[in-house]
């Protein structure tokens, strides 16, 4: 944290002690105030009750399930940014996370400077959203989003109009994973979701435009059984 600024506050919810001790330790070493719930219940009313900046929320809880405080935030409208953290086997529940409104993910086990980032890149999403972000920068390429142009390296970079709302999707959202479905969803329509063909094909084009080293990506990367998203060069 910078200046003296009030520390943001974040509320981490997990039915193990161990792991809430080993999240408020980390967090509060770079400044941030940090509450703690073992549950669903004591979450809710947590939120009501003060105000958060962003939720690191375990999927597995006792009683109401973490999808399920997932859902009812986004229903309420609630911009929360939410920090999903799951077991390396559970898959299914990240994707649906994601789906249903999390904003990104942290696999248990996971180390100190994974979660700060996964914080910093969420919080970065906010004020981004905030602040209607024009611009988007990301190795070597430049995103206009007002504009529609793409340069890499200083010179303007010929897209389809497909692969433009796939890479501006992705823009709108830098460092957050954004899912098979919500990709095929936004940049295809809802008829076509479920065919990811047609995502592989239009990422491995974009990587062959704008990638130094397409085979080996480091702008547009990939989230195994998860989806995409686009590393910018925001710290």
């Amino acid at each position: 944290m910078i200046g003296n600024a009030a520390p943001l506050k974040i509320l981490v919810v997990d039915d193990e002690p161990a792991i809430r001790r080993f999240v408020r330790t980390s967090l509060t070493a770079q400044g941030y105030q940090v509450s703690e719930a073992e549950d669903g219940t004591s979450t809710l009313g947590h939120l009501r009750r003060s105000t958060v900046d962003i939720l690191v929320l375990d999927l597995g809880l006792p009683d109401i399930n973490g999808l399920e405080i997932i859902e009812r935030l986004r229903n309420q409208g609630s911009p929360l940014p939410i920090i999903v953290l799951s077991s390396r086997t559970d898959e299914t529940g990240k994707v649906t996370a994601l789906d249903l409104g999390a904003d990104d993910y942290v696999t248990k086990p996971f180390d100190t400077e994974e979660l700060l980032a996964r914080v910093r890149a969420s919080l970065r999403q906010r004020l981004a959203s905030e602040a209607e972000r024009q611009v988007v920068e990301a190795g070597p390429i430049v995103i206009d989003l007002v504009a529609r142009i793409v340069r890499c390296g200083g010179n303007e970079v010929h897209v389809t109009p497909k692969e433009w709302d796939l890479l501006a999707e992705l823009a709108k959202h830098p460092g957050r994973v954004l899912t098979h479905e919500m990709l095929l969803r936004s940049v295809w329509g809802p008829a076509q979701v479920g065919q990811t063909e047609y995502l592989r094909v239009a990422i491995r084009s974009l990587r062959q435009k704008l990638e130094p080293e397409p085979s080996q990506p480091r702008l547009i990367v990939n989230e195994p059984g998860v989806g995409y998203r686009l590393i910018s060069n925001e710290p």
